[in-house]
């Protein structure tokens, strides 16, 4: 069986006319109708013609596929579009209230839960900050905020939530020096099967996903994704971590654990070897303004807005990006990637900043040998951890593109 439920089979029928190919048979029609709302995402919207067109399948069965989509409230018309000649041709888009669902991003400062419509769209979003993470606390959190968002949907719409997709870091018992945490307390996270409590909780169907690789997921969906067919992601939460895209797709690796950037070896000083995540991450912001007995809860607290850290984010911003720009060299001689996207959990005009700095230092390393890739800002911003995990129900349920977002962990 494949990723989708068809049989080694039927998957080899397939016609192969968009790289996406569809196939005239009824015995997989669920494969056809996954294939033209995948289509119509990733284009916008699409005339049953131009579905046609790039699926290889019949006229006659994208218009029954279609008109059942349409029926179920997953599709909506466009205006009529007149060409030169024959009939106008009708766009048809995805129905932004033809479904719904939550994302939850488990940080290791703060937890966001968001409500995401149909085109990837977030319709409401919640925050707490804490110290650091426990699953009971995730747990009253997400149940409290679940609750909220559903008590402003119509009853209708409530109807319609697909699921809940779940981003955190892997292993987080692994980071208690580096949270401050009390060792008993990250301990409850290696037993703790999140997925299962929310389950009973929400009484939702949960998806799980690295917080990074569901960040990196988010850019390839929703941002630079139709603009780079190869890119390395690097994003900046408490710590940094990343994905990779190849073909359009995203690269898992051979364990599930590309893009792992923060476990990058990136230094030796005095016999002891350091990593990226020593030298790229905003609690090394945090750790420079309490050294410096500055207040730095708005971080965690209002990260699309924080304090005034005058001096010492200019600081943070400038050791930051030398390491990124470190870390893109260093990535890019192993593979020809056409971009880096950098993107992180603040606001964007520290995103912009940190973005152009790293750019700049770039320009100083010796890269002889090297293509250097284009840099730029990632378009989904600080809520992609949360937006990649909302779209796990929606691309196990409704769509082929098993590259963009895996339905599960493990």
């Amino acid at each position: 069986m494949t990723a989708f439920g068809l049989t080694d089979d039927q998957e080899a029928m397939t016609a192969v006319v968009d790289p996406m190919g569809g196939a005239n048979q009824t015995r997989v029609r669920a494969y056809n109708e996954r294939l033209v709302l995948s289509l119509v995402r990733r284009h916008g919207s699409l005339s049953k013609a131009e579905i046609a067109r790039r699926t290889g399948l019949s006229a006659q069965t994208v218009s029954v596929i279609m008109r059942s989509l349409e029926k179920d409230g997953l599709l909506a018309r466009g205006e009529p579009q007149r060409g030169r000649v024959g009939q106008p041709s009708i766009p048809m888009s995805l129905n932004s209230d033809g479904v719904f669902s939550l994302g939850l991003k488990i940080g290791r400062r703060s937890a966001d839960l968001v409500l995401m419509d149909f085109t990837g769209q977030v319709r409401m979003q919640l925050h707490e900050a804490y110290r650091y993470p426990t699953p009971s606390g995730v747990l009253a959190f997400s149940e409290g905020a679940a609750a909220e968002i559903q008590s402003t949907m119509r009853p209708e719409d409530r109807r319609k939530i697909a699921g809940i997709g779940v981003a955190l870091p892997f292993e987080l018992w692994n980071w208690v020096e580096a949270m401050g945490a009390p060792p008993e307390d990250m301990d409850a996270w290696r037993d703790a099967d999140i997925a299962a409590m929310l389950g009973e909780k929400l009484n939702f169907p949960v998806f799980l996903q690295n917080d990074a690789t569901a960040a990196c997921a988010a850019e390839l969906a929703f941002g630079h994704g139709p603009r780079f067919a190869d890119f390395a992601y690097f994003f900046l939460g408490s710590f940094i971590g990343g994905g990779v895209v190849l073909n359009h797709a995203l690269y898992p690796g051979r364990t599930g654990n590309a893009g792992a950037f923060g476990s990058m070896p990136f230094a030796i000083q005095n016999g002891r070897q350091s990593q990226l995540i020593e030298h790229a991450s905003v609690v090394l912001l945090e750790k420079m303004l309490l050294d410096a007995g500055q207040d730095p809860s708005s971080i965690w607290l209002a990260p699309e807005q924080w304090a005034d850290f005058g001096e010492i984010k200019t600081t943070w911003i400038a050791e930051t990006a030398k390491a990124l720009a470190f870390a893109i060299a260093t990535v890019s001689s192993v593979i020809d990637f056409e971009a880096v996207i950098v993107d992180g959990g603040f606001a964007a005009s520290v995103r912009s900043a940190l973005v152009q700095a790293t750019q700049a230092e770039l320009l100083k390393l010796d890269l002889q040998g090297i293509a250097p890739p284009v840099v730029e800002e990632g378009l989904v911003g600080s809520a992609a951890r949360a937006i990649g995990a909302a779209s796990l129900p929606l691309f196990s349920r409704y769509h082929i593109d098993q590259s963009v977002l895996f339905k599960e962990m493990g």
